[in-house]
This record gives C-alpha cells, structure tokens and sequence, in this order.
C-alpha cells in the first residue's frame, strides 16, 4: 500500500486521512467532518482495503455516493488503491447500462461504490445482496439528504449486518446525519478538519459559454494570449486528458497531460517538463493532480466544469501563489449554467462572465 499511495502522488497524509485511518484500521466506526478534495477516498479506502479478504468473493464494502459523478471518481481511486490486492470493485450508477452493471456483479466485486437509487434498483430485483458487507461507508451524507437520498440510505443500512464497520463523512453535520449516526453506528470517532480551501484575493475567475464543437477552438483562443505564461488545464477523465492533448498538439501547442494511467516514471517526467517549462500547458485529472505545488500557474482552465464547490475551489487555488496574481477560466456548454450557479452558491463566490472578444485573436507570425 505505501508503493501505491507513492505512486499516486502522496507525500504525507491529509488531516482528515491522519486522523480517519487510525481508528478505522482498529475497527472502530468513524464520522469524520471535511470537504471534497481533502482525502477522504484515501483516508476510508486504505482500511478498507487493507481488512478485506480478496479470496471471499462477495461483496464486503459498500461506499454510497450521492452523484454519478462522485461514484465514478471513488471507484476509480479505490481501484487504483487497490491494484496490487487483489480486490475488484465496481461502480453502479443510474444512467449507465443496467446489463453492465449485472455483468460486473456476477463476476464478483469485493467494492461495490453507488449511488442510493440505483443501488436500491439492484436490491429490489435481487442482483445484490448486502448480508455480508463488512464495511459501509457514506460519502458526502449532507449532499445525499438534499438531493432526497435520505429514505434510501436509512433503508440499504437496515439492510446491512449489525455487527459492520461503518465510516460517514459529510462537509456538514445537519439534524439528519447527526441523527443517522446515532442509529447506525457504535461509538464513533469523530475527526472533524474545518479547514476550508479559501480562493485567494489575486485570482480573477471567469467562465466562457461554448458549444461542445467548438471547446477546443475556444481553449486555442484563451492559450494564445500573451499573458497565459503557464496553465493547468483540468478535464474530468483521462481519456478527454489524452485526446485534448493530441488536438491541442495538432494545433501547435506544448502540452503535457498527467492521469492515472500513466507510470511513475511518466508523471515525473512530466511534471519536470513542466516544472521547466519546456511544456507550456499541462492537462491533468483531479486524481492525478494531486500534490501539484508550482507557484508559477498563471491559468487554471477548467476544460470540463467541476462536480463540487470544493473540487472548483481546489482547482482554482492552483493559481495566484505565493503572493502572485492569476485567472481562472471554466468553459461551459448553456445547459451547464446551472451546476456553475451551484457551484458559486456553495463555494460563496462568483465567477464573472467573459466572452471571446475578452481573448483577441492574436496576430500570426511570418513563416521563415
């Protein structure tokens, strides 16, 4: 396990992964109380990981999500994390192929990471059992209870062994999960991390309305500009990192990328290019860009929108270090407006509007 978090960019534990791990690897139930982005794949991943026996086949942890997009991300670092154990998991969603979904479970997953709905779909028509989960894990419990999860999570853990370990992890502690812990956990730890990630006064933030057929005209448009000195450009899976890369290299740019799929050997190589600047831009996943400390961003481009608040606030705190100023620039198709709103509400912050001809066109140099 330490070759693996080595590998995957961690340096030294996070608080909320200090304080979690712990007692989750003595078995004790855990409510640990911080925000996207400070660790918490890790900080439930790891004991998890490191208590499941790969030879019994069934499904021994359960981790609900409240978002496709969260399970998805959780699934992926698990598997990672996971890599050199043994232990499968799969991801089960709405809005992804049922017949998939069944596929995977009958080949058996030790992790099951879901959302409450469709976890509960699968319940129902007898596709899962839960009676030998070992482990159950509620990530970001506040978010499921205003998205009007919480009858289903009350109904999945009634239906998990007593005797479980489990792990709740919320930003907030509203009425319903202090009273959620209360009836479904035995004596737990509590860590809670108030640190907040604060967007710094020097970063100016911006957002630009496109079509999905013209993002990557629109991101030559931004990576022409005279001031784009270095940028972090942060897209949401790694195969969106690679093609952006191959397109934005046909059009001339110095582009590196750094996600999971890469070696140790190839993120290093990489991050020294960059560091160096003898690549301009780098492309990155959120996973992958982890401990990411260069003080000389100018750009923070969000190439696809950020899931959470936190994971904007992440991204964003990239730039404008050390006392230096940078912009922030997230593209947006018109039906992503709302998930922006939403993450200006909750990130208490607002990202003003700018359009192409806030990025002129800049004049092309003579061919020798």
């Amino acid at each position: 396990m330490l070759t693996t978090v080595g590998e995957m960019g961690f340096t030294m534990a996070t608080p909320i992964q200090a304080g979690a791990i712990p007692p989750a690897l003595r078995g004790e139930d855990v409510i640990g109380q911080a925000h996207t982005g400070s660790g918490k794949t890790a900080a439930f991943g790891i004991p998890i990981i490191e208590q499941l026996d790969p030879r019994r086949g069934s499904v021994q942890a359960l981790i609900l999500c409240p978002t496709r997009e969260l399970a998805v991300q959780v699934h992926e670092e698990i598997t990672v994390l996971a890599e050199r154990h043994q232990i499968t998991s799969v991801a089960i969603y709405g809005g992804d192929s049922m017949a998939r979904q069944l596929d995977a479970l009958r080949a058996g997953a030790h992790i099951v990471v879901a959302t409450p709905g469709r976890l509960a779909d699968h319940i129902q028509r007898g596709s899962l059992s839960l009676e030998r989960v070992r482990f159950a894990v509620l990530d970001e419990a506040d978010r499921m209870l205003d998205m009007g999860f919480a009858p289903d999570v009350e109904k999945i853990l009634r239906q998990c062994p007593t005797d479980r370990q489990t792990m709740l992890f919320s930003a907030t502690m509203p009425e319903w999960v202090r009273r959620l812990a209360l009836r479904h956990m035995r004596n737990p730890v509590t860590i809670a991390i108030s640190a907040r990630p604060e967007i710094t006064a020097g970063v100016r933030q911006l957002y630009v309305q496109t079509t999905w057929a013209d993002k990557v005209d629109v991101m030559m448009r931004i990576l022409d500009q005279p001031d784009v000195v270095m940028s972090l450009i942060f897209v949401e899976t790694k195969r969106t990192a690679d093609l952006l890369q191959a397109q934005l290299e046909r059009r001339g740019q110095s582009v590196g990328v750094l996600h999971g799929d890469l070696t140790q050997k190839e993120r290093n190589a990489a991050m020294a290019a960059f560091v160096a600047t003898h690549v301009k831009h780098l492309i990155a996943t959120n996973v992958a860009a982890r401990g990411l400390d260069i003080d000389d961003i100018s750009h923070v481009i969000n190439y696809d929108v950020p899931t959470t608040p936190d994971e904007y606030l992440h991204r964003v705190g990239r730039t404008a270090r050390a006392g230096r100023t940078g912009v922030a620039i997230t593209l947006i198709t018109p039906s992503e407006i709302l998930k922006l709103r939403d993450v200006e509400k909750h990130a208490r912050t607002t990202i003003e509007q700018a359009s192409l001809e806030d990025f002129p066109v800049q004049p092309t140099t003579a061919a020798s």
